[in-house]
Parts: structure tokens; C-alpha cells; sequence
């Protein structure tokens, strides 16, 4: 059975990366797609495993080669997603978590319209905003221009299939899990598994119960 592809996507600050940490800690056969980008390291992140940090030209260049399944330019920094290790997950039967923003999520339905997207929304804008700061790890014009993108990004939730409002992180997280089981559990996504079981039943394997005499 091939995994899904599973987009989740949120403004910033919304939550979508503590949540993305906990699926990928509970649920079973679940990787994650970790994106190109261009901004600069934060605190605490690693190369490699939060992000690939590349310059500019890096990136240009990955685009040239048509490595990006997607790519945008999001707040002055450019993000892309290779399409090597989507398609590597997949075929190894892996459901593959995206971690993308709402313009980069629409370039990947337009591409495979049957992913799983899921829209992480706050419980408010206050909450939004007191996270951004509390993170501290932007520039005042930075954060300003995040807080104002937010008003389009949550205005695009219906874009996406599901939504899931993040008040609490477990019980959120709780959300994910079951949206992701279930579409494990879509006929459609086990296809090759039902046809198998379908073709055992024979009726020649039928035993003769008549009378014996």
C-alpha cells in the first residue's frame, strides 16, 4: 500500500511544528518532508533535520535541476520541497508529513489533488500573537509582517479538508491522529490489499455440504 501524502499547514505561530513533533513521535510509519529554505537558522534548529539551510543562489540553482515538487517565496524567504523524498516515502509505504505554508499547499493540491491537507488553526489572534512573541526569534519587522500575513492565511482555511483549531496541543495532536488513521483506513487507499482478499474468495473453495450417503 503506498503512504499519503499529508499536508498541514498554518500561519505562523500557529502551532503546526510542536504538533508535527508529536505525530511524528506516536504514529507509526510516518516521515517527514523536510524542506529547502533560504531564511536563517533559529535557535535551536539543526541542518539536515528542522530544514536544509541554503543560500539563495542554492536554491535557484535546485530549481533549474526541477528538484522542488513545490517552492515559494513566503515573508522574503524563499521554501521548497523536494520531490525526490516525497516520492521515496511514499512508494516505501510511508504517509509523508509536509510542513508548508497556504500558498505552497495550493501548488501542491493543484499537483496531487488527492493529498491530505490539514489547516492548523489558533483559537484566536491574540493567542497567535502572544506566541510569535513569546518566540522571540524575529526582528520587529519580521514579526509585524507575519502577524499581518496572518489575516489572509487563516481566511484560506476552506482550501483545505480538514481543520483542526490548536487551543490545546494534546488534544490536537489527539485530531491528527485520528484524521491520519482514518485515511489510512479509505477504501480507496487500500486497493491493492482488498483486491487480494477479494480474489480469495472462490467459490470452488467452497466445500460440498449436501447430505452424505
Amino acid at each position: 500500500m503506498k503512504g499519503n501524502l499529508i499536508i498541514i499547514s498554518s500561519p505562523s505561530g500557529g502551532g503546526k511544528g510542536t504538533l508535527i513533533k508529536e505525530i511524528l513521535r506516536t504514529v507509526a510509519d510516518i516521515a517527514y518532508s523536510i524542506s529547502f529554505t533560504t531564511r536563517a537558522l533559529r535557535g535551536g534548529e539543526i541542518n539536515g533535520k528542522d530544514y536544509f539551510f541554503v543560500s539563495r543562489t542554492e536554491f535557484e540553482n535546485l530549481i533549474n535541476q526541477g528538484e522542488f515538487l513545490e517552492f515559494a517565496e513566503v515573508h522574503g524567504n524563499l521554501y521548497g520541497t523536494s520531490i525526490k523524498q516525497v516520492k521515496t516515502e511514499i512508494k516505501r509505504g510511508r504517509d509523508v508529513v509536509l510542513e508548508i505554508d497556504v500558498q505552497g499547499a495550493a501548488s501542491v493540491l493543484k499537483i496531487l489533488p488527492e493529498a491530505v491537507s490539514i489547516f492548523i488553526l489558533p483559537p484566536s489572534f491574540e493567542v497567535l500573537q502572544n506566541r510569535l512573541t513569546r518566540r522571540a526569534t524575529e526582528k520587529k519587522t519580521d514579526l509585524d509582517l507575519r502577524l499581518q500575513n496572518s489575516f489572509t492565511e487563516v481566511a484560506r482555511y476552506q482550501e483545505f479538508e480538514y481543520v483542526v483549531v490548536n487551543d490545546d496541543v494534546a488534544r490536537a495532536t489527539r485530531d491528527l491522529q485520528k484524521i491520519i488513521l482514518a485515511e489510512r483506513l479509505k477504501s480507496n487507499r487500500q486497493s491493492i490489499a482488498i483486491q487480494g482478499i477479494l480474489d480469495s474468495f472462490d467459490v470452488s473453495k467452497i466445500s460440498n455440504t449436501g447430505d452424505k450417503t
